[in-house]
């Protein structure tokens, strides 16, 4: 038995290693490229014989993350070359030395807080400036290095434009899992309401609580994508549709804050054993709902079937419709889910709220 354990725990260590390379691909050739022609322009172009700030600003301004959008590129670009030219200034003045080491160090991480909040800027710059103030300064001297860092950052991102990172397989994947985990949720609701299960219920709270990750994820992803396409004239045609998905995410942002909100009613309710068939048929258009809603990213079709059922469920969100105050919550907390989907289908807010019934 430990033998299959350890087997399968192997098996697993592989596929997560090689899905980790396979993934960090693009950034490698990214990096490589980039790195090799910053090489190339400052030790061949501009005779620099050891060109290591503009290989190193190249490689850290690019990173191995998957946030390598330009607006990131430039900050560290910027933090990379203050370093520098702190460090050039200092060493004019004071000269190398081990005290003169941890001023420059000092100085450089002052100056690279007082600039920026990002903790990553004032350590890319300390980084650059401890290159200027411990290796012999070249035949140039030390301000070469400062030519050195904005060739190096100017190629980190010019290769960002010409090499986008444009992990779409990704993203998608990251948007398809919300909205699975999200029917799963909705569905575990719809079955506690109909039996009065409270087992399902508790399963269903865990899973919409679980949605949160994934929202953070999906944005994190779509984030560096749209910046990417604003900057790559390769990826111009993708911004309408990542203006869309940036809607769909707001919108299906919204509609995990309000399912978990039923969820921890629901949980509630059902622990009395009775089983609440109006408020499970509710759930179950819900979740139908919301699978369309999904569906919509791909199928126009999807889009004007989610509405149609949405303004369907939304007649039926009536207070009087159930007994008993605790029931009647549940309703009113559906009803904010409703109207968020309705308005991201095109409804305006006025029309959104013409399609609930009068509280």
């Amino acid at each position: 038995m430990r033998r299959l354990e350890r087997s399968i725990r192997r098996r697993l260590d592989a596929r997560a290693a090689l899905d980790r390379v396979v993934r960090s691909l693009p950034a490698i050739v990214q990096i490589v490229v980039a790195a090799t022609a910053s090489y190339f322009i400052a030790r061949d172009l501009l005779g620099h014989e050891l060109p290591l700030v503009a290989v190193t600003v190249t490689i850290v301004a690019l990173g191995l993350a998957r946030d390598a959008t330009p607006r990131r590129v430039v900050e560290t670009v910027i933090g990379i070359n203050i370093g520098i030219a702190v460090a050039a200034l200092l060493v004019q003045v004071i000269g190398q030395g081990a005290w003169q080491t941890a001023l420059i160090l000092g100085l450089t991480l002052i100056v690279a807080r007082a600039v920026s909040p990002s903790a990553p800027f004032a350590i890319a710059a300390a980084v650059q400036s401890m290159l200027v103030a411990v290796l012999p300064a070249p035949d140039g001297g030390v301000f070469a290095r400062s030519l050195d860092g904005l060739v190096g950052g100017a190629m980190a991102l010019l290769i960002t434009a010409l090499i986008p990172r444009f992990d779409l397989v990704r993203q998608r994947g990251e948007a398809t899992a919300l909205f699975s985990l999200l029917d799963q949720a909705i569905v575990g609701l719809h079955e506690a309401l109909r039996s009065g299960d409270s087992a399902a219920a508790e399963l269903a709270l865990a899973r919409s609580r679980r949605t949160q990750r994934l929202i953070d994820d999906w944005t994190a992803s779509l984030t560096s994508a749209r910046g990417v396409a604003s900057f790559s004239p390769w990826l111009r045609s993708r911004r309408a549709r990542l203006a869309h998905e940036a809607q769909l995410l707001a919108v299906t942002d919204y509609i995990t804050r309000h399912v978990r909100a039923i969820a921890r009613r629901v949980e509630v309710i059902v622990r009395e054993g009775e089983g609440r068939p109006v408020l499970a048929d509710l759930l179950e258009t819900t979740a139908e709902v919301v699978r369309l809603l999904g569906r919509s990213r791909d199928d126009e079709a999807a889009r004007y079937a989610a509405r149609a059922m949405a303004a369907t469920l939304a007649a039926q969100c009536s207070p009087t419709a159930v007994e008993g105050v605790s029931d009647q919550v549940v309703v009113v907390l559906l009803r904010p889910l409703v109207f968020d989907v309705l308005v991201h289908l095109g409804m305006t807010p006025d029309e959104a709220r013409a399609q609930l019934p009068a509280l």
